[in-house]
């Protein structure tokens, strides 16, 4: 029987559905993360992993149980985002899309203003008076997992779903875009918290891709750089304000290069 509210008439109509959808991007990009490192640990790129402390079981525990609570928030958000499409108050995201090259435009736009917002709002949680409430159960995790992807407390998880309706009360974006998004997005932050660095040796000397993050950048942020590395897709907000790392791309050749210090061991055991 409706409510006469619609926020809450959509929860109770749509609700599961919404909580499907979302958790089971995190659930599938946290799990599919989870396996693909679990599968290189048990090869020659065993030494990729960043950290010599392991997660605990009670850790990745901890992960899992913010996250289904931080896409509780996402359903609640999201109830009110569709109310707002409704009345008109955002655009709609099931409309045709405005040919491929524009689209493209969109999703690349999409891309850049939400690593803006997320390195704005994530250094803005690191504020003392606010990091208690906001981000400090996201920093339990010092040797996180992909399970912290979306390891919130529900402060923080509703100020990173805030982009949303920001984003959609000034721009148009095709249904498709927006899909792209938001599994882009999930993967990305998934792969940020693997614990394991998977780019290559030469990502960082290579114009092409060194903007653009890598694991070891956002696994400094957990273990030994607290105030610096905010951003998510890319290096630049924290290369403009100074933010990053002083000792990042030391770190990265340092663990990339255990590859072949293990590859030489192993040839090294083998012709003995």
């Amino acid at each position: 029987m409706p409510t006469g509210i619609p926020p809450l008439d959509i929860l109770l109509t749509k609700g599961h559905f919404i909580f499907a959808f979302d958790f089971g991007r995190y659930l599938a990009a946290a799990s599919v993360t989870f396996a693909v490192v679990w599968l290189l640990r048990r090869t020659a790129m065993r030494a990729r992993k960043i950290q010599a402390r392991e997660a605990t079981a009670a850790d990745m525990r901890r992960e899992f149980l913010q996250s289904v609570q931080s896409a509780l928030v996402y359903v609640v958000g999201a109830c009110f985002l569709i109310w707002g499409r409704e009345v008109g108050l955002l655009h709609s995201v099931f409309g045709e899309g405005f040919g491929l090259g524009i689209d493209l435009l969109i999703l690349a736009g999409i891309i850049i203003a939400h690593d803006a917002y997320f390195y704005w709002s994530h250094r803005f949680m690191h504020h003392p008076r606010l990091f208690k409430h906001f981000h400090r159960a996201h920093h339990r995790s010092i040797t996180p997992t992909p399970w912290a992807a979306y390891s919130f407390a529900i402060p923080e998880a509703a100020v990173m779903f805030m982009f949303v309706p920001l984003w959609q009360f000034f721009v148009p974006t095709p249904g498709w875009v927006m899909f792209t998004w938001l599994n882009f997005q999930i993967i990305r932050n998934a792969m940020g918290h693997a614990g394991f660095e998977v780019f290559p040796r030469w990502w960082l000397d290579s114009p092409l891709t060194r903007w653009i993050n890598t694991t070891v950048h956002h696994d400094l942020h957990h273990n030994g750089g607290f105030n610096t590395n905010y951003g998510l897709y890319f290096t630049w907000w924290d290369k403009w304000m100074g933010t990053e790392h002083a000792k990042y791309h030391e770190k990265f050749l340092e663990v990339t290069g255990r590859t072949q210090q293990s590859e030489a061991q192993a040839v090294g055991k083998v012709t003995a």
